[in-house]
């Protein structure tokens, strides 16, 4: 038996018709080195057979090996499935080394990102009292050490609030060390709000521990103690609810930071944008000044220098979708 030396962590995952990402996702984190962690999956009212996928994964009927993700006989998981009406029932759903878990969780609805995971932060926080919440998404995988390298950074200075991974492209032109992403820089007087670190001119990567402004939710470890009393902001519907987050952390006077060596890889769309409709392109505006309407002062003083900045994006948007 393996002595508990590490706090617990609740690794949170978001499936919405991704049983594929999602069971590959589950095979990578299921050969982690990390000892004590649980797993809960979200399932966001799927409509096709994610919930039957899963539980047949589960009991070890699907075998899960690609080129990230070599399988492993460690089948099968103990699987709890629980309706969202019923998350009073407390569950075991602590992984080992050696014995591994999951928590799946129903939904009756797609509630989006924000309030998918807060039933899921909901449940993990009154019934498993984990030191952290890590919020993964379904489309990634992760490195066998990745957990660790995060949690014995966050470990060793009590003043950091959130951390994220160095996340690569799952695939950038048959690349798989290509980095998508290091942490970002909020920039509440410059349209989105926010951008890459990798963006600014003079940024320092020669370190392990890079400190910026947010992390993608894409993979976001958190203190559990420094999460809002209503969680994730439920009103950031499309996008914005890790910045927000990590905004309201720092405000507190805790870091974020993004630890270099802990690695995942993230299957990033890297069309997105050119298949992109109107109708998302108005959504991400909606949203990023939404965000920055909650976040800074004197904020209608700025609207038209916003305005002119979304006008090039949108520009740039129909240039994309035309091309």
């Amino acid at each position: 038996m393996i002595k508990m030396t590490k706090p617990l962590v609740s690794i949170i995952l978001l499936n919405w018709n991704g049983y594929d990402d999602t069971l590959e996702a589950l095979e990578s984190l299921y050969q982690i080195n990390y000892p004590n962690y649980n797993v809960i999956v979200v399932d966001n009212h799927s409509t096709n057979e994610s919930i039957e996928k899963i539980t047949e994964y589960a009991k070890g009927n699907i075998r899960i090996e690609t080129e990230f993700t070599k399988y492993q006989n460690n089948k099968p998981i103990q699987l709890t499935h629980i309706m969202e009406d019923n998350l009073n029932k407390q569950v075991d759903n602590t992984s080992t080394i050696e014995k591994k878990k999951l928590l799946l969780i129903e939904n009756y609805e797609n509630y989006g990102f924000a309030r998918g995971n807060n039933i899921a932060i909901d449940y993990t926080l009154k019934h498993d009292n984990p030191e952290y919440v890590l919020l993964l998404n379904n489309d990634t995988i992760v490195d066998a050490n990745f957990l660790d390298n995060m949690v014995d950074v966050a470990l060793n200075d009590d003043k950091i609030g959130i951390i994220g991974p160095k996340f690569y492209y799952y695939d950038y032109e048959g690349v798989h060390d290509k980095i998508w992403c290091i942490g970002s820089v909020v920039d509440l007087d410059e349209y989105p709000g926010h951008h890459s670190i990798m963006d600014e001119e003079n940024y320092d990567i020669s370190g392990n521990v890079v400190e910026c402004d947010w992390v993608s939710g894409a993979g976001l470890l958190i203190k559990s103690s420094l999460i809002p009393e209503n969680y994730l902001d439920t009103s950031f519907f499309f996008g914005c609810e890790d910045v927000d987050l990590a905004v309201t952390v720092k405000n507190k006077g805790y870091k974020v930071v993004t630890v270099m060596n802990s690695i995942v890889w993230h299957k990033v769309g890297m069309s997105r944008h050119k298949h992109s409709t109107f109708h998302t392109e108005y959504n991400h505006i909606k949203t990023n000044l939404q965000f920055i309407k909650k976040h800074k002062k004197h904020y209608y003083l700025h609207l038209p220098v916003y305005g002119y900045q979304i006008f090039k994006l949108y520009m740039k948007a129909i240039v994309n979708r035309f091309s």
